[in-house]
């Protein structure tokens, strides 16, 4: 069986959904090894910026289309900079705002498979 075809609209909007799992992948790779440097007692410091850094182009690339996505990820940002409180739950914060970017995420690609997806002969 052959993949749905997607409008222009569509095709765009999965292009942008596609770069956005690619990223919350590597931001999901770098708060997996700020775990394991905070269980053996290493500093977050450089994860920390490292961790703004690859967040920021997923913000950007998600504000235009799918703008409350984009708010968790500012929110993961806000949080991974925020001083104070303890790196234990700083890390729990992280994860949690991972964890519902990609199911945002996720929601939004099958969204827009249902709402763009070319029917008939005319389409074509």
């Amino acid at each position: 069986m052959a993949g749905i075809k997607l409008d222009g609209a569509g095709q765009a909007k999965m292009a942008t959904l596609e770069d956005a799992m690619m990223l919350i992948g590597q931001i999901h790779a770098q708060v997996e090894r700020m775990a394991v440097d905070l269980k053996n007692n290493r500093p977050l410091t450089g994860s920390l910026s490292t961790l703004k850094r690859q967040a920021t182009p997923l913000q950007s690339k998600l504000k235009a289309q799918f703008g409350m996505i984009s708010d968790v990820v500012t929110a993961l940002i806000l949080v991974a900079g925020r001083s104070g409180g303890g790196d234990v739950g700083r890390v729990r914060s992280l994860r949690e705002h991972v964890a519902q970017i990609k199911v945002a995420l996720e929601i939004a690609i099958n969204q827009t498979k249902a709402k763009h997806e070319k029917t008939g002969d005319h389409d074509a």
